[in-house]
Parts: structure tokens; sequence; C-alpha cells
């Protein structure tokens, strides 16, 4: 009977193979060389890890926050409003004064970190991230939101979770590609924290930090995601971020007006990241100590808040206010300005944090201020003005982070209503695409390209700035044309045609094309006299191409 049964299961796998034209055990082969195995069960452990280091930090920035307000929730407003204006003036400024100390001597490039460097980070580092930068760097963001800087908390989280992924990555010694896939995993699992949205934080995952969507990234990215909701809702609960009243559509005619809202969620993310833009270019041009930047900036959002505390901290209160119709259209349009200042002065003067509260708070008081004139103008078609508030919400925020997907399934799951879902999707469409035509890109991707870091021209640009001239560059001690003149003298005087090893292709090939060169000597740093070595045209374009194929099966496979 055994033998029958043998022979029969060996008949049905090669007729099975017959018809995958390939053999079983060679996919089994390949899929346990790829670590997949390992991959998932990390998968697992990363979601697990970035849900509770995202409660840690929720838990310190409410420390920080209770040591001055007295409070350990998310009524700062109502906090700040019982205590007298020199507590007001002072939390943010003695924050500022920790937080510049602490970028002064903690962090190395005089600044703390956010998404802008995971997607650096998975793009041309592999996945690799210092872990004490990272954890200096969610230490001194939570204290700047406890200490009431106007910023977001989901940011900073995402990059803590991407760090603990990151040390992953470098302990277990996995390959590029899955140091991206597990980077992604981190994000997921801080963002599913964040938001009680699981779906949300695996398209967030793959939209902003790997840029596609492919089978091998999905499965692990979706297991972090679920464990880190197991995690969530056992010590916050099953519910969402925000509770939301339940909202209806009043008509189906109202769509034109959620194509207005679109209009205006564009103007004001437009309007939000200009003024975030300009600031920075402010603080940059005035010649002061990095340290102290951030006790400016405390100072000017402590009296801010001395007459609008709701710009105070992540400023959940005000958004849920707003989406349950407490503020009057006046005092709306009070806090969009307040908050666009006060929010634009703590990012450029250094202090921790992210744009994703923030946009969400300016969408959802945008929002509520068109709902309001729209049920003025139509009162007998227009929704409740928290329904456009949602909406807003939605919109702003989908335009200044550039994920009109990840948002558009935030804000499903934060209501469970497929109608706001419809007018989202419209407004998120004509938002995103309006933002991207005036500025030309995402917040994340300007804070890239303030760096000199470009990753919207298309993955040519990735590869070329992921490989460095040492990758490429044959050395004078090794058998090639110069070598009875190694090392070669190279004119000083021409340092257009000089590379170094920490140079990256991109570079190499603009100077060979501007040039005209087949080849180019390369010289270490610290004496640019003498050649190391050469990088060749053909070399540099076969590097460029494999990268590419490389990248291509990556987001394919």
């Amino acid at each position: 009977m055994k033998r029958l049964l043998s022979k029969l299961l060996k008949l049905l796998v090669q007729a099975f193979e017959a018809v995958i034209d390939r053999p079983i055990e060679e996919n089994w082969r390949e899929f346990w060389h790829s670590r997949s195995l390992l991959g998932w069960a990390l998968a697992a452990v990363l979601g697990i890890a970035a849900a509770y280091a995202t409660i840690l930090f929720r838990l310190a920035i409410a420390s920080v926050q209770w040591s001055w307000l007295g409070t350990f929730g998310e009524g700062t407003a109502s906090a700040a409003a019982a205590m007298p204006w020199w507590l007001i003036l002072g939390g943010p400024t003695v924050a500022g004064i920790i937080v510049g100390l602490g970028i002064k001597f903690l962090m190395p490039m005089g600044r703390t970190e956010s998404v802008s460097d995971v997607i650096e980070a998975g793009a041309l580092r592999a996945g690799h991230m210092p872990l004490k930068t990272g954890i200096y760097s969610a230490i001194l963001t939570a204290i700047s939101l406890g200490g009431g800087a106007s910023a977001g908390r989901e940011g900073p989280a995402v990059h803590l979770g991407a760090t603990l992924s990151a040390y992953a990555v470098k302990k277990f010694k996995f390959n590029p590609e899955w140091g991206r896939i597990l980077l992604a995993c981190g994000v997921a699992g801080a963002v599913t924290a964040s938001f009680n949205a699981p779906i949300a934080g695996v398209l967030f995952a793959h939209e902003i930090i790997l840029g596609h969507y492919a089978l091998r990234a999905f499965v692990p990215v979706s297991i972090a995601s679920v464990a880190a909701t197991s995690v969530a809702r056992f010590h916050l609960g099953d519910f969402p971020a925000f509770t939301l009243p339940h909202y209806s559509l009043t008509s189906y005619f109202e769509f034109p007006a959620f194509a207005l809202l679109g209009l205006l969620a564009a103007a004001v993310a437009i309007t939000f990241m200009a003024s975030v833009i300009y600031a920075d270019k402010i603080a940059r041009a005035i010649d002061v100590p990095t340290w102290i930047r951030p006790v400016i900036g405390g100072v000017i959002v402590g009296v801010i808040a001395l007459f609008v505390p709701e710009v105070l901290g992540v400023g959940y209160e005000a958004t849920d206010n707003a989406l349950k119709q407490s503020y009057t259209l006046s005092f709306l349009i009070v806090l969009l300005v307040a908050k666009i200042v006060a929010t634009a002065v703590t990012l450029a003067s250094r202090f921790g944090g992210g744009i994703f509260s923030p946009s969400l708070y300016l969408g959802a008081m945008a929002g509520g201020a068109f709902g309001i004139i729209a049920a003025y103008a139509f009162p007998d078609m227009a929704s409740a003005h928290g329904f456009y508030a949602v909406v807003g919400m939605g919109a702003v925020a989908a335009a200044v982070l550039g994920a009109p997907l990840s948002t558009t399934l935030i804000v499903f799951e934060l209501t469970a209503d497929y109608e706001v879902t419809i007018a989202l999707l419209l407004a998120n469409a004509i938002a995103t695409a309006l933002t991207q035509a005036t500025i030309g890109k995402s917040f994340f991707h300007w804070q890239l390209e303030q760096r000199g870091v470009h990753l919207q021209e298309g993955p040519h640009r990735r590869v070329m700035m992921s490989i460095h001239v040492r990758d490429v560059m044959t050395r004078f001690d090794q058998a090639h044309p110069y070598s009875e003149d190694a090392p070669r003298l190279v004119n000083t005087s021409q340092d257009a045609v000089r590379l170094h090893p920490h140079d990256r292709l991109n570079r190499a090939l603009d100077v060979m094309d501007a040039h005209g060169l087949d080849h180019l000597p390369v010289c270490e740093t610290h004496e640019p006299e003498i050649a190391i070595g050469r990088v060749t045209r053909v070399a540099a374009l076969k590097a460029l191409a494999d990268g590419l194929i490389a990248a291509s099966r990556e987001e394919h496979h």
C-alpha cells in the first residue's frame, strides 16, 4: 500500500512539474537559498519590535508632556489653557535647550532624523542605518513633541521601527534586497501601531519606502503588519487613532464639491510645504550655532501657543474636535494659519518631529471650513461639515506625503465608511496631482534633495547613486593598460577630471560625458596628485546596466 501511494504521489509530482515546466525541488531549493523563511520569521519579530517601540515612544512623549502640562493624554490644548503664561512660554523653550544640546553632542548630522532618512537608507544603503543615532533621534524627538514642538509623531516612529530593522539586517547579514524588505517591515509595523491600520501600514511601506509592489516584499511586510496589529490592539485596544461620529453622504451630486475640496487641499498642502521650505531657507541664512536654533524656535512656538494653545505638540485634540464639528468657521481658519506657522518654525529650528500629524490637522481644519461654507451655500444638499473634514484630512496628507493610496486606506480603516473613501479618492487624486505639478515632489523628496539626493528621476538615478567609484574602479596594482607608470601623476589644476573612491557612479558618468573621456583617474582625497586607479566608461555603464537589471528583478519578483 505504501509503495502504491508513493508511486501515485510521484506520478502526481511529475504531472505537476510537466505543467509548470520546472522541477518542484528546484523551486524549493531556490526558495530556501533566498532565506525567505528566515526573512518571514524575522518580519514577525520586527513587526512586534516596531509596535512596542512605537508604544514606548508615545509613552516617552506623554511623560515629557506630563512634566509641564500635568496630563498624559492627547488634551494638550485643554491642559495648556489652564496653565500660567510663563509655563506655556517656558515649556517649548526648555525643550529647545535640551534638544539643541542633544543635537550638538549626539547627532553627527546636526539634526534629528525622519522618514526621508529611511527612504535614503533603503534606496542607497541597502537598508543600513546606525542604531545609536536612531535611538538618540527618538529620544530628542520625544522631548521635542512632549515639550510642545508643533510636529508629528508618526514619522519619528517610522524611523525608530526602521532603525530596529536595520540592526537586524546587519546582524543577520542579509543581502541588499532583503535589507530593503526588512526595513519596510519595521516601517509597516510602526505605521500600523500608530493608526491601528494594518492595511495602510503595508501600503505605506511599499508606496513610500520601497517605491514598488512585489510579491517577495508583500508577504513579509504583511506578516510584520499583522504582528504589529496584535501588539497594538492588545495594549491600546481595538480602536483607531480618531474616534469619529458616523457621517453619511447626503447626495451623490456633492462630488463636484469634493473636487473643489481637492483644489483647496492642494492649496493648503502647497502653502504648508512652501512655508516649511521658506522657513528652512531663512533658518539656514541666519548665522547662529545649530544648538541655539531649537531654543529660538521654542520661544516662537511658545508665543504662538499663548494665543492658540491648539498648536502645541501633535495636535490630535484639535484635529479630533474639528472632525466632531466642535469649531466655528473663523476658529478653523485661525487654527489653520497658526498651525502652518508653528510647524514651519518647529521644523526649521531643528526640533524633532514629522509632518504626518500636522498634515492631518491642516486637512481637518480646511475640510471643516469648506464644509461649513458648503452647508451655508447648499443647505439641503451638503453633508455634515465633519464629513468634509475627514475628506480634507486625507487629501492634504496625501498631497504632502505623496502617498495617496496609503492615506486613503488610513481614512478607510479609521471610518470603515465606503462613501467617505469614494469622496476621498476624488479629492486625493486632485490634491496630489496639483501639488506635484506645482512643487514637483513630496515633502520627503524635498528633504532628500536638500542633501543632494535625487531619487525622483527614476530607478536609474537610484542605481547610479547607490554605486560608488570604488565599486567599479581598477586599481593600479592590478593588470591594466597603465601598469607601467603606476602610480600615475595627475595634474592638480584639473579638479574637474579627477574622481575619488567615495564618489558616486553618476558623477563619474557626468564628468566623462562633459569632457568626452573614456576613462578617469581615481585619487585618494588626502593625496589628490597621485592616481591609485581608474574608472572606464565601459565599466561604469556595465555597473549601471547590472544595477538596473537587479532593480527590475527585485521590483517584479
